[in-house]
């Protein structure tokens, strides 16, 4: 889910907040950041995890990766990761929701943490609105540090509307915001990917869940990683937890509180783990029990933006030269011959589309799925992919979108039920050879606006594996679009089995879905999409 309360909010009209800028109050504290600087604690072999790690490395400056498409087995990592940990726990979050995925997830960082394992939780603060108290519970622990990235000053104990009225004076700054996410063991393992901590991005909604997809890591690329986040946690957008989020609680009636909120009555454990995942993987668990990890290896290059990057640059602006865009943009423009592409938000601005322009000029196939509109939580998003469906398969890009029917049929293990499945991944594969993995969508507000992390890998059976993951929901559950043989109009087209299936409207959307997104089309601000 990428700030849909945001883009809400934009697309009600920026200008009416304005008129409630007199309730803005406040500012943000001073804070001395030298005084509260730390830093990563690097691979030790002291550790198991450690061990395993450096064990498992088959050469230096190599990194090993392991997809997980299954959500059941990305919960359980993180969980496995944070049981183990002996040293350090470094998490990096857009969204960590309050939920039971949530307490789950965050009371095994509080059993670490009682264990003498040092833990830093970093999350954005768009999302913490009249959850004070709980964060401040969690941080009442020892050895556990919470800090908040560019964090509301005023209304705190509302919900995200009010905080947002609230700060409507501080508009260009509080509507940047970090969507990092990242998760470090002991110095040793990561991982890395697109999923928030929230129940509908492990398979645990009975509403709605994503599609999405992690990679477990080690190796070369969590040292980089490392930096990145001591990047993030000692930056001047970030704020201690306690110098924001003030509580009429003592730490012990708080970690009493923790106590009932995460323990078995509100938080239940997630479900048993099916023996495989849709690639053959079995839990991590297995792997750290043997001692030994079984990975794909290969070269890897981080990506990170700047934690500066969205108060540096400009909203609409070009990407900066060292931001994830720029960096990712590069790398598909060296393609020969094929550029798959996976964003749940995919708006093509000028530069994207002159990329995509050059990478069919010299005859390199492009293939880009992304949301339908009834399977998008962003019907405003929608809108901005929308006007430029019929320009993208001129030119020859295959175009499939998500669909929230199939979704439910695939027969692979996917285990959506009976709930809405939505697109959430962020991938690419260049010529089957190198692949993205990563937080950034295909869209104006990661170019330009919102902090990103992503890793870059030159492995060709990684890659394989990828496409893999990618064709199980393009062939089995989306819809190729293309255009009406007239020329002009579009037709949504599905093939089960020897069935095909040709459809002129989008599909699964009501009638009234269709006639607010015609309605609102005019007035969506597509640089702030």
């Amino acid at each position: 889910m990428f700030d849909p309360l945001v883009r809400r909010l934009v697309a009600a009209a920026v200008a009416a907040l304005t008129l409630f800028a007199l309730v803005g109050c406040g500012t943000l504290p001073a804070i001395d950041r030298d005084a509260i600087a730390s830093e990563a604690i690097p691979l030790s072999i002291k550790t198991t995890l450690g061990r395993i790690a450096q064990t498992s490395m088959p050469s230096p400056e190599l990194s090993g990766f392991r997809l997980m498409p299954l959500g059941l087995f990305s919960l359980d990592t993180r969980v496995q990761l944070a049981r183990r940990a002996e040293v350090s726990l470094d998490v990096q979050y857009y969204h960590f929701e309050n939920d039971e995925t949530g307490r789950w997830l965050l009371r095994a960082l509080r059993d670490a943490a009682e264990r003498g394992v040092r833990v830093r939780l970093l999350i954005d603060d768009l999302y913490t609105g009249g959850q004070d108290d709980y964060w401040r519970a969690f941080a009442a622990h020892k050895n556990v540090q919470v800090r908040l990235f560019n964090p509301f000053c005023c209304a705190r104990g509302r919900g995200q509307n009010a905080r947002f009225v609230a700060s409507a004076n501080e508009w260009s700054r509080v509507n940047h915001r970090m969507h990092n996410k990242l998760f470090i063991a002991d110095g040793a393992m990561a991982v890395i990917g697109g999923r928030n901590v929230a129940n509908e991005y492990f398979l645990r909604s009975s509403t709605e869940n994503f599609v999405d997809v992690d990679a477990f890591a080690v190796g070369w690329v969590v040292p980089p990683l490392q930096f990145h986040f001591d990047r993030y946690w000692n930056s001047a957008a970030v704020y201690p937890l306690e110098a924001i989020a003030k509580t009429d609680l003592s730490p012990a009636e708080l970690r009493a509180r923790f106590e009932q909120w995460t323990g078995p009555a509100q938080t239940p454990p997630p479900q048993e783990l099916p023996p495989n995942d849709v690639l053959g993987y079995g839990p991590i668990s297995d792997d750290l029990d043997g001692g030994r990890l079984g990975l794909i290896w290969g070269q890897a290059f981080v990506f990170a933006d700047h934690p500066d990057k969205p108060f540096d640059g400009s909203v609409g602006g070009e990407p900066l030269d060292t931001s994830v865009t720029y960096n990712l943009f590069e790398v598909i423009r060296a393609a020969k011959k094929e550029v798959v592409m996976v964003s749940p938000y995919f708006v093509p601005g000028e530069l994207s589309l002159q990329m995509l322009r050059d990478l069919r000029g010299k005859g390199v196939a492009v293939t880009v799925m992304t949301n339908s509109l009834a399977s998008t939580d962003e019907p405003i998003v929608h809108i901005g992919y929308a006007a430029h469906r019929e320009e993208l398969l001129r030119l020859g890009v295959e175009l499939y979108e998500l669909s929230s029917s199939r979704v439910k049929v695939n027969q692979r293990p996917f285990l959506f039920g009976k709930s809405l499945g939505r697109l959430h991944a962020k991938l690419a594969v260049i010529d089957r050879t190198g692949l993205f993995i990563g937080s950034m969508n295909l869209d104006p507000r990661s170019a330009s606006i919102n902090t990103e992390l992503g890793a870059v890998v030159i492995s060709p059976p990684l890659a394989k594996e990828l496409l893999r993951v990618i064709d199980i929901d393009r062939l089995q559950s989306a819809y190729r679009v293309r255009l009406r043989g007239t020329g002009s109009g579009l037709e949504w087209v599905s093939n089960d089995g020897d069935k095909e299936t040709i459809l002129t409207e989008e599909p699964d959307s009501t009638p009234w879905l269709r006639i607010k997104s015609w309605l609102l089309t005019p007035f969506v601000p597509v640089e702030q999409l």
